[in-house]
Order: C-alpha cells, then structure tokens, then sequence
C-alpha cells in the first residue's frame, strides 16, 4: 500500500536562489603571451578545429606539427609583438573584448538579474570559464554573442560548437540561446558608416577610395554552402547605400588567406599593389567585418598592407578602427542584445 503523506506534515521546498540571466560575448581568441611558445599553444588549438581547416588526416597533421608549429610561432610572434598591450601584457582584442563586457554590463546595470561576461573562443578565458561563471552567478539562462557581423563556420559555428561541448558535459543545463548574424542590421551598418565619417573628417587628406577589407576563407568552403561571401557583399552594398558610394569607390577585398588553396578573391594585399601601380595615391581601409581590433586589423592591415601600397608607389594610407568599444560600437552590442533578450528581461 502507497503511504501518503499529509499535506500539514509535507517539508516546504527549499527556496532556490533568484534565478539570473547571463550575456556571453565570445570573440575569436589570442595567444597569452606575445613569445614563440604562447603563439604554439594558440595556433595548436585553432588549426585543429575541423571547422578551421576542415581536412585534419594524417597529411595535414605531418603539416601542422613538422612544419607550421615548428616555424609560424616565431614569426607571428613578431608581429604580436608590434600591437601588443605592454601595460597589461595582452593583445588588444583581449584588451578591447573585455571593455565591451564591462560596458555592455554597465549599460545593463538596471537590470540586476542580467550577468555579463566575455570569453574567447581559443585560448583564454575559455568559453568553459565563461558558462562556469555564470552558471556561479546563478544563472538559468545564457545568451551567447559571437562578435561576428557575418556568419561562417570557421567563426559563429565553431562558438556554438564550443558552448554545445561544454553545456553536453552537464546535467543540468541552462537554457541557451545565440544571437544571429547581423551583417546588415540597420544599427551596425549606421555605426560603421558613422565611424568611418567620423575618422575620415581627422585626416589631412582626402581618400581617393575606401577598401573594405574583410577576413578570407578558402573558396570551398563557400562551394560548400557557406553563407560568408554572400553576407560580406550584403555589409558592403549596405554601406554604399548609406555613404552614397558605386563599387568604383568602396571596394570590397579579402584578407588573411594561408595556405595554397584558392580563397575569397579579390585579395586585399593584391589590390593594394594593383591600385597603387594604377596611380591610386590616396586611400583608407575598414575591416567590417572584426568587432574588434586585433592582429589582422592593426598589425595586418595598418602595417603590412600599408607598406605594400607605398611601396608601389602609394603615398596616404589610413586604416579606419574597428568599432570596439566607441559608443557606436556599443550601441550595436546593446541593440542587439537587447533584442534576443526579449521575453527573458
């Protein structure tokens, strides 16, 4: 026979915790240090992930490890080197990633049951240190915001892959959500055209072009069915619209290609040279598609490209910042943010 229990005698529930909502911003990732060894840990992790470099047989594993791991570190290294944050001993995406948090959180500050972090996808801190935070923090529900404009597997994908892992390893999971690409948000294309305007009002020339310069990918991932290309040319045609730009004065090109495959064309580097010996003179380049300065942005663009187009002859060049953590930048995070959070706050 079941005994029942009177309802007088039955223990009350112990009164959980007020349950929160977490904000994650992931961006891409950073070596710790700017020496050969922190640059190998890093690069390790990154040309591992399948959604990277999508083959990793046994070829391309005798690569990575005989040859790239045992040279690329110290070069790249380098070139950390040359952007890093000395004051804090981090490279600025870090620097920068971490600012956006705080000011996302400060933004937020009315909203007591809102819990904001940051995490990047390779290196630190991780995306496992993100949700373990958070869930600390006594939160039930988790908004995860790759800090991509557009999507593509090697970049939006592999965060989530990331989140899955880690939320696979629990029992009880938070709910999840994650934001969408916003390549053509009203919000990020005014922010964009406000803050190339912005730059170019503080220059002693006139540019003659802009190039929009946005991070390659190997040309068969698109074949494959990546959206990337199409989300890039989407950011482009937007801000045309909204700078009353032709294709003849806002060029789109594509940077950061490795390896022998074909990628993304027309290459940035390549261009550079091109309307240089064209008699171009004058020129600046956004890179929309990086939330934040990094490596690729100041190191790549501001230095390398910089170089290439004097050294074929051109004179003014002036790489445009990335949104970071300006108040235009901001209000994209917040808008967007806000707006997933929808039924949650």
């Amino acid at each position: 026979m079941t005994n029942v229990v009177p309802i007088e005698t039955a223990k009350p529930a112990v009164q959980s915790a007020p349950k929160r909502v977490g904000v994650l911003l992931v961006n891409l990732g950073t070596p710790d240090t700017a020496d050969a060894p922190g640059v190998r840990v890093y690069l390790k992790e990154f040309l591992s992930d399948a959604r990277v470099i999508e083959d990793q047989g046994l070829i391309w594993q005798l690569v990575l490890n005989g040859i790239i791991l045992r040279s690329r570190p110290r070069t790249k290294a380098l070139d950390y080197q040359k952007i890093w944050n000395t004051e804090r001993n981090e490279s600025p995406l870090k620097t920068i990633t971490r600012s956006q948090s705080d000011k996302l959180a400060a933004a937020l500050s009315d909203r007591d049951h809102v819990v904001v972090d940051w995490a990047m996808r390779y290196g630190n801190p991780s995306i496992k240190a993100g949700i373990d935070a958070l869930i600390a923090r006594g939160c039930d529900r988790i908004l995860a915001v790759p800090l991509y404009p557009q999507y593509s597997a090697p970049t939006s994908a592999t965060v989530c892959d990331e989140v899955f892992r880690v939320l696979a390893r629990l029992r009880n999971q938070p709910t999840l959500r994650v934001t969408p690409p916003y390549y053509e948000d009203e919000a990020y294309i005014e922010a964009l055209a406000t803050s190339i305007e912005t730059h170019l009002a503080t220059l002693s020339f006139t540019p003659e072009l802009i190039v929009a310069s946005f991070h390659g990918m190997p040309k068969s991932y698109v074949d494959k069915g990546d959206p990337y290309q199409e989300q890039c040319v989407a950011t482009t045609e937007a801000l045309r619209r909204r700078l009353g730009m032709d294709d003849t004065k806002l060029l789109l090109t594509f940077q950061s290609r490795f390896g022998n495959d074909e990628w993304l064309q027309p290459y940035t580097d390549k261009t550079m040279e091109r309307l240089a010996k064209e008699g171009v003179r004058r020129i600046a380049v956004v890179t929309p598609g990086f939330s934040a300065d990094c490596l690729e942005t100041l190191e790549e663009i501001a230095q390398e490209n910089a170089e290439i187009f004097k050294h074929n002859g051109g004179e003014e060049f002036s790489a445009i910042p990335c949104l970071n953590d300006s108040d235009p930048g901001m209000d994209v995070i917040r808008t967007l943010v806000l707006r997933e959070l929808q039924g949650w706050i």
